[in-house]
């Protein structure tokens, strides 16, 4: 059974908009190994979990997914960037 991983919602540029995104997303990484297509040389797989990206508001709501269809899972949570906070004079030092 494939693992899934689930990671913070990438940001997108305005603020505005990132209140109507969901917070975390449910990816399925794939078991099985993807090979070249003869015809148009793409990679890809027989793998059709691979391509399923779901989104969830709350850590809890995509754990809790996760254990209720029996899926082993892997929580990625990447550091918030904190901000330099600096004076304009700061760059001529």
């Amino acid at each position: 059974m494939a693992t899934a991983r689930i990671s913070r919602n990438h940001p997108i540029g305005s603020p505005v908009l990132q209140k109507c995104r969901p917070g975390w997303v449910v990816q399925f990484d794939s078991d099985r190994p993807q090979h070249a297509d003869p015809l148009t040389g793409w990679a890809g797989g027989n793998e059709p979990q691979a391509q399923v990206r779901m989104l969830f508001p709350t850590l809890e709501a995509a754990t809790g997914y996760c254990q209720r269809n029996g899926h082993p899972y892997v929580v990625h949570d990447e550091p918030r960037h904190r901000l330099l906070l600096q004076s304009y004079a700061d760059n001529f030092r």
